[in-house]
């Protein structure tokens, strides 16, 4: 096609130049090329500048995304909560606190008249929910609180299970909310409590720690709270000896258990546990800045520890930092009880754990402190406690002033060869601390588990005082290490057969090799409660529940309802050991020259190893 001009037109030709190449100067032409580059080349430019930035925004829109999402896993991890309805704040809470013990010591466990007795833990359990205005929070690691028909009839004792349960459903009625943190487990009492609008939250400790969660606390209206080592099991209010402390009117205590208790809520169904906590779950006390508080008018100060580490916000202090603060700073005693004592790390590939041991040792050889370890005896005793006990009282082989003493406490053995009465306790006490806790001493419980601690400790230059919580603790520790259900660990004189399952014996002290025993159920270490199981006569009528020996307590401890809390005076003061004999101990010293139980014949065993050069002669 031609031009104007005569000459081609290429545009018209799509080779995109807008002028006629015949009858133009080659000068225009040049010029003409150098305009259509210059074009070409800005648009170029534009359009990288464009594809730039389209790629800077959609780098900017997936670093806002990724980190909406971190927020939202980051938040959605634990849960916050709003504000406190209460108002109560770490600057306005209560820390004029009053502490009340209490136990359950089973029907046929007794002491003499005049030995120390507190509150039983049903009764103190069911006063801490009448003073309930607004929310109850539980931690538990069992929810059995009903039990079967036989068994309920062969222990009376079980329906005060049945009793608190109801308490609980009564919730409802009152508007008060009740929420509820446990582990996976399955419970028909949890069910039932579902239905009277608790809320529950189930934590997969299998998830997170490979662990269980062995906690243990009430808090109430974040102003009271109950935290202890019996569990929502019948059993703990009826055949388990347990013991744990109600402190009332003391919001800054509770408020940070409330903390604890907002970690595990937050926690249900998570397979993860967050890289860092909020804010909102730090801890208000710890060991090296404890609450400073008036408990039973005496000033003492007082934090919540908790395990395991990975479970430990910021400025929250560990079970095993609390109990290593506790043996350090003792200076005259430490007396233990315990339900188990192993300091290994794992079941299988089985690792010596010297956390705990370790500083034991060091308090009787650095410090001389004179230490008692009371532990239960029962059919999950690991055959290895006896030889961790035994090195331990070797230290003091021919050493002066060392006394390491070990003991222990004998469960009842009823007809069906089941045993009851286990010692549950978990505390330490010495001369101005207490350590009240959740987990036994074994080395994979603060690994693994998840468990609450309790310090209590009063100011050596604290003269005017009332009886504190600690020397309260220290009196039922040597109740119980007196009475006639311990028997003393010596060195050779008690094998690795005494703690079987269907065989309580303990030998006697001058032949100390019973060949007739049974020896240890190898089996690993279990947490689960011991099955109790009845029998029943050919007429269909339930057995009679084995009678107690002794006589049960006639002067217990007053306890006074004192502007709706719950006190207990103290009838023992003067009375730092007890000697405990009863009936059955009477007959067993008529054919034993030597009797183990009796305190005369305990102060030769402290002397470690001298004792069993003498007695294997």
């Amino acid at each position: 096609m031609k031009g104007p001009t005569g000459g081609h037109d290429l545009k018209s030709q799509g080779l995109g130049l807008s002028f006629p190449i015949a009858g133009l100067p080659a000068s225009s032409i040049i010029t003409a090329v150098q305009q259509q580059d210059y074009s070409a080349g800005v648009w170029l430019r534009r359009r990288e500048k464009l594809e730039h930035s389209q790629q800077k925004c959609i780098v900017i829109f997936a670093l806002v995304c990724c980190f909406a999402v971190l927020v939202a896993l980051i938040f959605s991890a634990v849960d916050i909560w709003g504000e406190d309805e209460d108002g109560i704040t770490e600057e306005n809470c209560s820390r004029d606190c009053s502490v009340v013990l209490v136990e359950n010591i089973p029907e046929d466990i007794s002491f003499l008249d005049n030995s120390t007795l507190h509150l039983p833990l049903s009764v103190g359990l069911h006063h801490l929910l009448d003073q309930a205005v607004r929310v109850v929070e539980i931690v538990s690691p069992d929810w059995l609180l009903n039990c079967s028909e036989n068994e309920s009839s062969f222990h009376p004792s079980a329906k005060q299970g049945m009793a608190l349960l109801s308490k609980l459903q009564e919730l409802k009625t009152k508007r008060i909310q009740l929420r509820i943190s446990s582990g996976l487990i399955k419970s028909t009492e949890l069910d039932t409590l579902v239905k009277h609008d608790a809320e529950v939250h189930y934590v997969n400790m299998t998830a997170l720690t490979k662990g269980n969660l062995s906690s243990s606390f009430w808090v109430v209206d974040r102003t009271h709270f109950y935290i202890g080592s019996a569990s929502m099991d019948w059993r703990s209010l009826a055949t388990r000896k347990e013991l744990g402390v109600l402190v009332y009117n003391c919001s800054c205590l509770a408020l940070d258990l409330h903390k604890l208790f907002s970690l595990y809520w937050g926690l249900e169904y998570k397979e993860f546990i967050p890289s860092f906590w909020s804010k909102r779950l730090f801890a208000l006390f710890n060991r090296n800045a404890p609450l400073n508080l008036t408990l039973n008018k005496t000033k003492m100060t007082a934090y919540i520890s908790s395990s395991p580490d990975v479970f430990i916000p910021k400025d929250r202090s560990s079970d095993l930092e609390a109990i290593s603060r506790v043996i350090q700073e003792a200076r005259r005693f430490i007396y233990i009880s315990i339900t188990d004592y192993l300091p290994l790390n794992a079941d299988n590939a089985q690792r010596y754990w010297s956390r705990i041991d370790g500083l034991i040792r060091e308090a009787l050889i650095l410090r001389r402190v004179r230490i008692r370890i009371l532990i239960s005896c029962w059919e999950k005793t690991h055959p290895l406690t006896m030889n961790f006990i035994w090195s331990l009282k070797s230290l003091c082989m021919e050493q002066a002033n060392c006394s390491l003493e070990a003991k222990f406490f004998n469960p009842r053995v009823q007809r069906d060869d089941s045993l009851e009465g286990i010692n549950h306790n978990r505390f330490m006490v010495t001369e101005r601390a207490i350590y009240l806790g959740n987990l036994d001493w074994v080395g994979k419980e603060f690994t693994f588990n998840a468990g609450a601690g309790l310090v209590i400790s009063h100011p050596e230059d604290v003269e005017e005082r009332n009886i504190t919580v600690v020397e309260q603790l220290q009196a039922v520790f040597e109740r119980d290490w007196f009475s006639s259900h311990t028997h003393p660990v010596q060195m050779g004189k008690i094998d690795t057969t005494v703690c079987n399952r269907h065989h309580v014996k303990w030998p006697a002290k001058a032949n100390h090799l019973n060949n007739g025993s049974v020896p240890f159920r190898k089996s690993q270490y279990e947490r689960k409660p011991a099955p109790m199981r009845t029998h029943h006569r050919a007429d269909g009528e339930t057995e009679e529940k084995t009678r107690r020996h002794g006589i049960r307590p006639k002067n217990t401890n007053q306890h006074k309802v004192a502007n709706g809390q719950l006190l207990a005076t103290d009838s023992y003061q003067d009375k730092p050991r007890v000697k405990v004999i009863d009936e059955r101990h009477l007959q067993r010293k008529e054919n034993k020259p030597d009797n183990p139980t009796d305190p005369t014949s305990q102060s030769a065993e402290s002397s470690g190893f001298r004792e069993m050069s003498s007695g294997s002669q």
